[in-house]
């Protein structure tokens, strides 16, 4: 055995006196004796520098303390983020991925620490944000001896995963994180996991296979096929009534600007997918009609509107709790179909697609407008008046919002969550802002699910990142994003967290991470008293089956023990500012006072608005649906419509 083959570890590098023992090579030597050996662990580390990395978030686990130490040495330029949960740490790589553009890294803890991520796991999947998960396995020696908290690691995490592989020696670490990170980032994106088991992250690389940190990156921007995209464009460009459906693959390339410009060329309608991750079309724009309905009838009856429908960047199809085979498919069979996604498995995944275009959604729309708009089937007159009544539309969508707020204001001094999303509104605008000035870029955090549809409807969104939520739908994401993307961001944007009180109180040790770290973050909790959605959850149940509950569905109520109060908790994790507000006429003042706060003195603040459902049915974002006699959607629950 040479000497670099020899085993090295915490308990191997030194015996008791102090000496390096018979033929090992003490951890000191390798790092300063200037022979161009590396560990295991610094092999890591070069890889991230070179990804342009500057965290990791995880729980500290004796497995991991080589990794967790590396963060101490300056020259790795890599701080390490500690968290009081595993799902948290995940939550904020997701956030921080999101917000940087890069790959999110943590670290896990053997078999628990993958099984308590795997909520916010699934999500990231869901949301194709890219994540490296790093998890550190017991002694390659002992595994077959099936020691403490072991266990097949790859098998618990793959299904969630891109890519999932337990590294088998040290001098495998090279390969293993150029590949980690070539298909995080490569399109779609999405997370990958590697089980390292521990010493061989103090264990010596051959220099040959220590790596240089470069990995291979692979372009986004690639053309679809020109013959497709003709025949696409060909059909668009013949279409009676357009409509667009903008999923995330529209927010991950930043395509807003060219969504746009088809929509208004066409004169078509755009629709978001249910609980887009993004804001995936920008919601003061007249097209925009709001996110498709989250029940099969009501998917039905909007797309059925139209005679061509058009999926760019299309990933959650059947975001649904029921489903009918008798009722039909989500996409009724008198639509033709367009796809045009960089992601092969959803273009037309789950329905026949007439026309298929697998390309950069930003690359390839210029060159389907181009065709449409040069194509003889093309009525330019007539898209010109669909544009002209969706103008139209979307002036008296503006108007029912307004006067809405106006009647619920007369109603009651109680606060409703659309009284919030006005607020927010305001102080975006300026109005009321003690310095006079507005709020500036503002990045929601959104796991108000209830709320959605008025948030989305009211609150100004400058880019497709300025809105963040979790496709996947596993609660308990939205606290622990907050951390990540305030990380990337750092004072770039004020990052408000806006959470349900059943949501929060999966992850509120999110605060001890905020504390100490001092993260102007403002929480807004949404405190009602109840698991809301789950409550319209159980009207689709009875509606659709009728089906009763056998008695007071007291299980979805958050009301015994006594009245649990967030802004004392959040200050026994360290976040020492906050407020309670239970009156709309205060409601302002105490979002004022809280922005002051988080963004003068830098400090994390906790806003728990005690809230009531709304007075009535608010008016719907969808009014081209409405307008052509559309029934309201009874099922409309799982966000907005």
């Amino acid at each position: 055995m040479t000497q670099l083959e020899q085993p090295l570890s915490v308990q191997e590098a030194r015996t008791p006196d102090g000496a390096a023992p018979d033929g090992a090579v003490p951890v000191q030597t390798v790092r300063d004796a200037g022979s161009g050996l590396t560990l295991g662990r610094d092999v890591i580390f070069r890889y991230l520098r070179n990804a342009k990395i500057d965290r990791i978030f995880g729980v500290p686990g004796t497995n991991e303390i080589p990794l967790i130490d590396g963060t101490d040495v300056p020259a790795n330029n890599i701080t390490y983020v500690p968290c009081l949960h595993e799902n948290i740490a995940l939550g904020a790589a997701m956030g921080y991925a999101r917000a940087k553009d890069v790959p999110g890294v943590v670290e896990l803890h053997v078999t628990p620490g993958v099984g308590h991520a795997l909520g916010n796991l699934f999500n990231a999947a869901k949301s194709h944000i890219p994540l490296v998960v790093l998890c550190g396995q017991q002694h390659s020696n002992l595994l077959l001896q099936e020691p403490l908290l072991a266990s097949d690691l790859v098998k618990v995490a793959e299904q969630y995963t891109k890519w999932s592989y337990e590294v088998r020696g040290p001098n495998e670490l090279a390969m293993a994180m150029q590949r980690a990170l070539k298909v995080a980032m490569a399109p779609p994106t999405g997370p990958v996991f590697l089980s390292i088991p521990w010493e061989f992250l103090i264990r010596p690389v051959q220099p040959t296979d220590g790596g240089d940190g470069r990995f291979t990156r692979i372009g986004r921007g690639f053309l679809g096929d020109m013959a497709e995209v003709a025949k696409l464009a060909e059909i668009l460009a013949g279409a009676t009534s357009p409509v667009i459906v903008a999923g995330d693959g529209v927010g991950a390339a930043h395509a807003w600007d060219e969504v746009e410009k088809l929509a208004k060329k066409l004169g078509a309608p755009v629709y978001t997918e249910q609980l887009s991750s993004y804001m995936n079309y920008p919601n003061d724009r007249a097209e925009w009609q709001g996110e498709l309905p989250g029940t099969q009838e009501g998917m039905r009856a909007k797309l059925g509107m139209h005679d061509v429908a058009f999926f760019c960047g299309f990933n959650a199809q059947a975001q649904l709790v029921v489903f009918d085979w008798a009722t039909g498919p989500l996409i009724p069979k008198g639509v033709r179909q367009l796809y045009l996604h960089n992601d092969p498995w959803q273009i037309g995944k789950n329905h026949y697609g007439e026309a298929a275009v697998l390309g950069d959604i930003k690359v390839t729309l210029p060159r389907i407008l181009e065709k449409i708009t040069r194509h003889k089937a093309f009525d330019e007159d007539r898209a010109r008046k669909r544009g002209e009544e969706l103008k139209r539309l979307a002036d008296t969508r503006t108007r029912r919002f307004e006067e809405y707020g106006r009647r619920a204001e007369r109603a009651d001094d109680v606060i409703h969550g659309s009284d919030i999303a006005r607020a927010l509104r305001d102080l975006q605008r300026g109005r009321g802002a003690q310095d006079g000035a507005a709020i500036g870029r503002m990045v929601l955090v959104n796991e108000a699910v209830s709320d959605s549809a008025a948030l989305q409807q009211y609150v100004r969104f400058d880019a497709p990142t300025d809105y963040f939520e979790a496709q996947g739908g596993s609660l308990g994401f939205s606290m622990p994003a907050a951390l990540g993307i305030h990380l990337a961001l750092d004072d770039a944007a004020t990052v408000v967290n806006i959470v349900g009180d059943g949501s929060a109180l999966f992850y509120p040790h999110s605060w001890w991470t905020a504390a100490k770290f001092e993260m102007p973050i403002l929480y807004i909790i949404t405190n009602n008293h109840r698991y809301q959605t789950l409550i319209k959850g159980m009207e689709v149940i009875e509606a659709t089956y009728g089906w009763k509950p056998s008695g007071p569905a007291d299980y979805l109520r958050i009301e015994p023990p006594p009245e649990l109060d967030f802004v004392r908790m959040a200050q026994s994790f360290g976040v020492e500012r906050g407020a309670r507000v239970s009156l709309r006429s205060a409601l302002a003042g105490e979002l004022r006072e809280a922005l002051r706060v988080v963004r003068g003195e830098g400090v994390p603040y906790v806003l728990e608005v005690m809230t009531e459902p709304e007075p009535e049915e608010m008016p719907r974002i969808d009014v081209l649906y409405a307008e052509r006699g559309g029934d309201e959607d009874p099922f409309d629950w799982i966000g907005p419509a």
